[in-house]
C-alpha cells in the first residue's frame, strides 16, 4: 500500500452504514461496524457489482443485490457464495476527524 488519504470525515459514516469513496479510480466501501472503521473493494468480485449501491449491511457483512453474495467487510472473506474471491480490503483511520483509506 502506498499511503493514507483523506477522503472526508470520519463522522459521515454512521455505525451500521457505509459510504463509497472513489480514491484513485478505486471505488472503495467505507462502513462504521462496532464502532470500527473498515474498508473495502465496492466492486463484487462475482460479476463485478457494486455493493454499497443496493447492498444491504448486516453485522459485519455486506450482500450483493445482484446476485446475494455476502462478504465480510473487515476480512473481504466470502460468507456466502456465488462469489469465491474475496474483496480486496485497505487500510483506513480516523485522523483528527478525518477518515482516511490507504491506497
Amino acid at each position: 500500500m502506498g499511503g493514507f488519504v483523506t477522503v472526508g470525515q470520519a463522522a459521515d459514516v454512521a455505525e451500521g452504514q457505509a459510504k463509497k469513496y472513489d480514491v484513485n479510480g478505486q471505488e472503495i466501501g467505507v462502513a462504521r461496524v462496532g464502532g470500527a472503521l473498515v474498508a473495502f473493494s465496492d466492486i463484487c468480485t462475482h460479476r463485478g457489482c457494486n455493493l454499497i449501491d443496493g447492498g444491504e449491511i448486516d453485522g459485519t457483512t455486506i450482500s450483493c443485490e445482484c446476485h446475494g453474495s455476502v462478504f465480510d467487510m473487515a476480512t473481504g472473506a466470502v460468507v456466502e457464495s456465488p462469489a469465491v474471491e474475496p474483496l480486496p480490503v485497505f487500510g483506513v483511520r480516523e485522523q483528527d476527524g478525518a477518515l482516511q483509506i490507504e491506497v
